[in-house]
């Protein structure tokens, strides 16, 4: 424990607890990755599949629905996130009060995530094997059944990567938001690490956000494999 103290003395001054410890930033972070996934997933999800039902030949075709689906999709994911953050700031306020802290990133978080998801999502039940769909209606199945027993269901397993694919954008932009005073990794990585020029805090930081990374990877592999591994 000496030793680690000796080559990473700024690491240990900051101290797991506190409103500034480890404990707190990894706490931070994991909190905006949860909840702007949620809201921003579930939002998301329900635009990838209007962008598939709606579109030119599915299942609930409709050219208005879809060209509005498109172009809200379009231009917020055009947006980069660090413009987007400084621009709904107002609104952020008006919701919740604050434009500062994690509770005040979850705004933009989950708007940035809802056009990224939406594209993904839509990629992934557009691969289902349209002779699945045809056969389902043959059957009489309605339009909330093929969406959820036959487009949800025949892309779990594509879904699972693309959610894994999201989320650890989502990291990424956790941190992002972090340094310009949302908390969490980046907070600590840029306001305790870079500006203070403690390469250690900046270094410990990054790879706490690594290992969040590739634990979000390994989990969204194995999730993959034995969903797909089901469905054969």
């Amino acid at each position: 424990m000496s030793e680690f103290a000796h080559l990473m003395p700024n690491v240990v001054h900051l101290g797991w607890l506190g409103q500034n410890g480890w404990l707190t930033s990894i706490g931070q972070t994991l909190y905006m990755t949860f909840w702007a996934a949620l809201f921003g997933g579930v939002i998301g999800l329900i635009f990838g599949v209007g962008l598939v039902i709606f579109d030119k030949g599915g299942i609930a075709e409709n050219r208005v629905l879809f060209n509005i689906f498109d172009k809200i999709v379009s231009i917020v994911r055009a947006i980069p996130f660090i413009i987007l953050l400084a621009f709904i700031a107002p609104v952020t306020q008006a919701i919740v009060g604050t434009q500062i802290g994690p509770t005040a990133a979850l705004v933009p978080l989950s708007l940035c995530v809802i056009p990224f998801y939406a594209r993904q999502v839509q990629a992934a039940i557009s691969s289902v094997d349209k002779g699945k769909i045809e056969a389902a209606q043959s059957l009489g199945a309605t339009v909330p059944d093929l969406i959820f027993d036959v487009y949800l269901r025949e892309a779990s397993s594509e879904l699972i990567r693309v959610t894994t694919v999201t989320l650890i954008s989502l990291i990424g932009m956790t941190a992002m938001a972090g340094a310009i005073g949302a908390g969490g990794l980046g907070n600590t990585a840029i306001a305790y690490g870079y500006n203070q020029f403690s390469n250690d805090i900046t270094l410990v930081a990054t790879l706490l956000v690594l290992i969040l990374v590739v634990f979000v990877q390994l989990t969204g592999d194995v999730l993959a494999k034995a969903t797909s591994h089901s469905h054969r």
